[in-house]
C-alpha cells in the first residue's frame, strides 16, 4: 500500500482571497497565486514517494458563481507547476448531500481505492475544518494550516502548522513512527 499526502488547493497550495474573514477561490487564472513554500514542500514528498492528491470542495459552480471550466483550468495551471498527481474536485453545495464533498471521505477513499492507498499511514492538509474532519474520517493524520479564519473550528487536527512549509516538516517527522514503506 502507498502513502499519500491529501491537500486542500484553496489556502494551502494558492492563496485563498479573503472577504468577512472568509477565504473564497481565486476566480481566474488572473488572481491565481502559488504559496510561498508550496514548490519545494510538494517536490520533497513526492520525491520521499508519497501519492500527492489534491481533495477540494468548489461548491461555486453549484451556486453558479463559478464555471467548472474555470475550476478545470486553475487545476490545469497547477497541475502544469506541480509535482500533483491527481485532481479529486466536487461541484457540489452542502444541500446535494453528495459522498465527495468534505467533510465526507467520498473523495479520500476513491483516490484509495484508485492508487492502492493507504488512509491510516496518510496526511491531510487543509486550512479549514471540513478537510480536517474529512481526514479524520478517513483514518488519516491531519494538519491545519491555521490562518485563524472567523469559521468555527469543530474538530482538532493532529497537528497544526503556520504554512505547507512547518506541515512538511511535521509529516517528515512522523514517517519514523510507521512504515517506511511508500
Amino acid at each position: 500500500m502507498r502513502r499519500a499526502v491529501f491537500l486542500d488547493r484553496d489556502g494551502v497550495i494558492n492563496r485563498a482571497l479573503m472577504r468577512d474573514g472568509k477565504p473564497y477561490p481565486p476566480h481566474d487564472l488572473l488572481e491565481l497565486e502559488i504559496l510561498p513554500g508550496v514548490e519545494a514542500a510538494l517536490k520533497s514528498l513526492h520525491d520521499a514517494g508519497f501519492k500527492l492528491i489534491v481533495v477540494t470542495n468548489q461548491p461555486d459552480v453549484a451556486r453558479g458563481s463559478q464555471t467548472r471550466a474555470m475550476v478545470e483550468k486553475i487545476n490545469a495551471e497547477l497541475r502544469s507547476s506541480l509535482p500533483i498527481d491527481d485532481f479529486k474536485v466536487c461541484y457540489h453545495d452542502d444541500s446535494d448531500q453528495c459522498q465527495c464533498r468534505k467533510p465526507r471521505t467520498g473523495s479520500l477513499v476513491k483516490s484509495a481505492q484508485e492508487f492502492g492507498i493507504s488512509l491510516k499511514e496518510s496526511f491531510m492538509i487543509g486550512d479549514r475544518w471540513r478537510d480536517i474532519e474529512a481526514g479524520r474520517n478517513a483514518g488519516c493524520r491531519t494538519i491545519l494550516i491555521d490562518y485563524h479564519y472567523t469559521e468555527l473550528k469543530q474538530v482538532e487536527p493532529d497537528c497544526r502548522a503556520c504554512n505547507i512549509t512547518s506541515a512538511v516538516e511535521w509529516i517528515f517527522k512522523q514517517k519514523g513512527e510507521s512504515n517506511e514503506e511508500n
